[in-house]
């Protein structure tokens, strides 16, 4: 399989017909197509409709998550409806299967990066904060473990490792990922995992284990002068 793949994609519904044209031209290149979250810029149903309109001469199957631009306007709900009836396969803590590859999917969460990853203690809104990142790590894994296919691609929208952050200001590393992800994914051992979020990072590194991980930020795919606004894996 031939799997395409992008995140932060934030279209505009000014460019409709040109991201038309880019996006459709995966159907002749990949059997499927992930989107690894920000599919909007601030998360209103509007802009969705944008989105989702371009995204509809898309005849491959979609595998997508949500990301951080996507929660803005608190209208996260609204817009996952939207992409369920559109027949995308939206992920948060779920998985889909796809002639025997795999795809478990969660927006995932901040929180820092081992060593310095931030730990429950302290006050209140700090456990809760850390909670939400140790909760989206045991939903990606709850995900892979139903998995019945012998092949499995893991996607969110926060990184997972600090080497494909790399090249963002160090100060906001702690801002664009969590470590608790890649406890996972160096227990279940994807195929690999994509991600973006981090619009200035590097495009692959890999796990404490050696799963191989994509930062797949539109940017990046941009500055590595991709001909088509995704990158192809052979899985």
């Amino acid at each position: 399989m031939r799997v395409a793949a992008v995140a932060d994609i934030h279209l505009n519904a000014a460019d409709r017909a040109a991201d038309s044209r880019a996006f459709s031209a995966v159907n002749d290149r990949a059997d499927a197509l992930v989107i690894a979250g920000d599919l909007t810029n601030h998360g209103k149903p509007e802009e969705m409709r944008g989105v989702l309109d371009v995204l509809g001469d898309v005849t491959v199957p979609i595998i997508a998550v949500l990301g951080n631009h996507d929660y803005e306007s608190g209208q996260e709900g609204e817009l996952c409806e939207m992409v369920l009836d559109a027949g995308i396969h939206l992920l948060d803590g779920d998985c889909f299967e796809l002639d025997g590859i795999g795809f478990a999917g969660v927006k995932g969460s901040s929180g820092g990066f081992t060593p310095h990853e931030l730990m429950p203690f302290g006050e209140r809104y700090i456990k809760d904060f850390v909670d939400v990142a140790i909760k989206e790590a045991a939903s990606l894994d709850r995900a892979i473990a139903r998995l019945k296919a012998p092949k499995c691609i893991a996607i969110m929208h926060y990184a997972p490792i600090k080497a494909t952050v790399k090249g963002e200001p160090e100060p906001i590393f702690p801002f664009l990922g969590s470590s608790r992800l890649e406890v996972v994914l160096d227990r279940r051992r994807p195929r690999f995992a994509l991600h973006g979020h981090a619009h200035h990072g590097s495009f692959s590194g890999e796990t404490t284990c050696g799963v191989p991980v994509f930062n797949v930020a539109l940017h990046i795919l941009k500055q590595r002068q991709e001909p088509f606004p995704f990158a192809i894996f052979d899985v």
